[in-house]
């Protein structure tokens, strides 16, 4: 416990604050990421746990096929690159998605810990192979602790993992996810990205996590988040009864509640040209949760991952 009373100290607190406040011009005004040309064309990458029932070559050819600009790899346990082999496998996947003319420039992680020899041996190898972004590990809030206390952990730790990711030229993500997690209510984490430089570091943006917690109030959020969103996710969803119970369903791209006018609208006024994910989170014969063997037709999986594809290609182009 005194450790974490020494976390909190008043010359602790003033120097995250000081900080925050240091960085606000930098933000602003010198963001080095962020696209100041947001009319052009998005880069949309496929999430690719959605194609776990497929190969590396197969995946790569259906994404290409598709349109798509690349790959959102996972690799992570369970993933279509495994932690423990990732300096066999992942070169492997990258060079199959460079044969298909696939950019490797997302990936997903469970990567959190600057510090362990396994996670800075991964992002070592994806920087080699090109890669430019991962989403990390999701956090959430003890409760031995306050909020307040774990946001300044954080905000340490997510300075410590943005100097290994300067020296080997990433940029971590962190993904806002509704429910008890860090970032579901996308205010909390700007006071713990505001402890880094905003450069390596920032968070990956979930309009529709966004929207399910924020509800009339997700622009507010955005526009709180959006000097530090350095990639998106897009997915849509509703509410509906399930069991007596109202819950979030997830639905295809403009069947549900997300206004992409709206916010493809805010994305360029606010300048937010970053690399997009696409995730298909609807019943999809199982490759909504990253199946290994489906239940339906795959040509049914790729129509519907082409129909999500051109909408966000055509509502771009109309906002």
């Amino acid at each position: 416990m005194a450790e974490n009373k020494n976390l909190i100290s008043r010359r602790h607190f003033t120097k995250i604050s000081s900080m925050a406040i240091g960085g606000i011009p930098l933000i602003n005004f010198g963001n080095p990421l962020k696209n100041e040309n947001p009319e052009k064309d998005l880069s949309i990458h496929l999430f690719s746990k959605h194609l776990q029932f497929l190969n590396y070559n197969d995946m790569a050819a259906a994404a290409k096929e598709l349109g798509f600009n690349g790959l959102d790899l996972t690799v992570r346990p369970k993933g279509h690159v495994v932690p423990e082999k990732v300096s066999i496998d992942l070169p492997k996947a990258v060079q199959t998605m460079k044969k298909y003319g696939l950019t490797p420039s997302l990936m997903t992680t469970n990567i959190w810990d600057s510090t362990n020899i396994n996670n800075i041996q991964i992002l070592e190898t994806a920087s080699k192979l090109g890669f430019t972004h991962y989403r990390t590990d999701w956090l959430t809030y003890p409760e031995e602790r306050t909020i307040s206390q774990s946001q300044i952990i954080y905000g340490q730790q997510a300075a410590q993992l943005e100097v290994l990711n300067k020296r080997i030229n990433l940029i971590g993500c962190y993904k806002n996810y509704a429910g008890n997690h860090v970032g579901a209510p996308i205010w909390d984490l700007p006071p713990i990205l505001e402890a880094t430089d905003n450069t390596y570091m920032g968070c990956q943006y979930d309009i529709r996590h966004a929207m399910v917690e924020g509800g009339s109030s997700w622009e507010l959020g955005l526009r709180r988040i959006s000097p530090f969103i350095k990639s998106i996710v897009i997915k849509d969803f509703k509410w509906a009864r399930v069991n007596g119970i109202w819950k979030p369903v997830n639905t295809p791209l403009g069947e549900g509640m997300v206004d992409f006018k709206r916010y493809f609208t805010l994305l360029k006024k606010y300048k937010i040209n970053v690399p997009v994910s696409l995730h298909l989170e609807y019943d999809l014969g199982g490759a909504e949760h990253g199946a290994t063997h489906l239940t339906i037709d795959k040509k049914v999986v790729f129509a519907q991952m082409g129909k999500d594809l051109q909408f966000i290609k055509d509502t771009w182009d109309r906002t």
